[in-house]
């Protein structure tokens, strides 16, 4: 049946808006893709970008290599835990300072740039240790085999951060909390808990993102080294510092806050064991002040009782009843570096101990007042609890 002609002019006539789009595109040409981008390429209405600085860049021997740009500087250094002394960068004609050191041992080191007498964090390195006023920043170089406080490949914990406002101290306050492997899955379960603290001029978040503590603690439950436990740690700054602070004044603060207000929001938060026996307090320098003052005086609520290269003026002091002490401690352990400048206070709060007959535990060991130490203390201190 053939199609009349009347209807082939239709189609021809509705088809040429097709055609003559067709014929456009195809006679179009594409837009040119441009140069290829680059990292020092500049946006649109900006100078030209300088390239990335990396730092620290870790070389497979250890050596690492610092760099800061800093065009205008007249002089820089580098400190850290793993150099004695200051290191001076080198600066090359873009202004990019630069030094070797190592190679480092493994473990985990703070460290700062010195520039024209300021010290400063690494701007290039985003590992900056939590402080009250942050002025170093972290290198970490895992050792092979892996140390106590490297990440390995464990079954690991979770850690969470509170905010809380504090009624005893009438302000706001934060603490993280570890909660072990296996924590979410056993849904019955109850769990010991560990408050530890920090030192002076570090907060809530230092244990973890500088000392690694939840780390130390996946690794040590799975050597079946330690018991699966909470760890709380607080801010142990409670009073704002001043020039009239005393450290008393603060430890009585803290104090309130802990049994108040922080213990009460781990109790309604998480499935804890409520007695002494299932809760430890330690802590180191500042903290462990704190962690003795108040784990002596209520004996009752913390059985185990723990000081980590401790501020202790006046150890004596502390023990009021050795004979309740021994009746409710499982465990009292106070620890110091020998080159450490509290070693003394140290050694004189053992002798009061000693000398009252309170069962404890006291090591003098190699190292200094530093992070390194504390590590080590933690992974001592916590496969003697619960």
């Amino acid at each position: 049946m053939s199609t009349p002609n009347s209807l082939r002019l239709f189609r021809w006539v509705v088809s040429l808006p097709l055609l003559f789009s067709a014929v456009i595109v195809a006679q179009t040409p594409a837009p040119s893709p441009g140069p290829a981008p680059t990292a020092t390429a500049p946006a649109a209405g900006r100078g030209p970008q300088a390239a990335p600085v990396i730092s620290p860049e870790i070389a497979a021997d250890r050596k690492v290599t610092f760099r800061l740009r800093a065009p205008n500087a007249k002089v820089v250094t580098i400190s850290g835990q793993f150099t004695r002394g200051a290191t001076a960068l080198a600066k090359d004609d873009s202004g990019l300072w630069s030094a070797t050191v190592g190679p480092v041992e493994p473990g985990v080191y703070e460290y700062s740039f010195n520039v024209d007498g300021i010290a400063m964090i690494d701007p290039g390195n985003r590992d900056i240790k939590p402080m009250r006023a942050p002025r170093t920043s972290i290198l970490e170089i895992p050792g092979e085999p892996a140390l106590i406080h490297d990440f390995q490949n464990v079954p690991h914990g979770r850690v969470s951060l509170h905010w809380y406002n504090s009624k005893s101290l009438g302000h706001r306050r934060a603490m993280q909390v570890y909660t072990p492997p296996g924590y979410d899955a056993e849904a019955t379960a109850r769990f010991p808990t560990m408050y530890l603290f920090h030192g002076s001029g570090d907060n809530e978040a230092t244990w973890v993102a500088h000392g690694h503590a939840h780390w130390i603690l996946d690794n040590l439950i799975a050597q079946k080294r330690a018991k699966p436990m909470i760890v709380v740690m607080l801010d142990g700054h409670a009073v704002l510092p001043g020039p009239n602070t005393a450290r008393n004044a603060n430890t009585i603060a803290f104090e309130r806050d802990l049994l108040e207000d922080a213990m009460p929001l781990v109790v309604a938060s998480y499935r804890t064991r409520e007695n002494a026996a299932s809760r430890a307090i330690v802590g180191l320098s500042m903290g462990g002040g704190q962690s003795l003052t108040i784990g002596l005086k209520h004996s009752d609520q913390f059985a185990w009782v723990g000081g980590m290269s401790s501020a202790v003026a006046n150890g004596a002091s502390l023990i009021t009843d050795p004979a309740a002490l021994n009746r409710q401690l499982k465990l009292l352990w106070i620890a110091c570096g020998k080159d450490d400048t509290l070693i003394k206070a140290n050694q004189d709060f053992d002798t009061a101990l000693t000398a009252q007959n309170v069962k404890h535990e006291f090591a003098a060991t190699e190292g200094n007042h530093s992070w390194p130490v504390w590590r080590r203390y933690l992974a001592d201190f916590a496969p003697k609890i619960f």
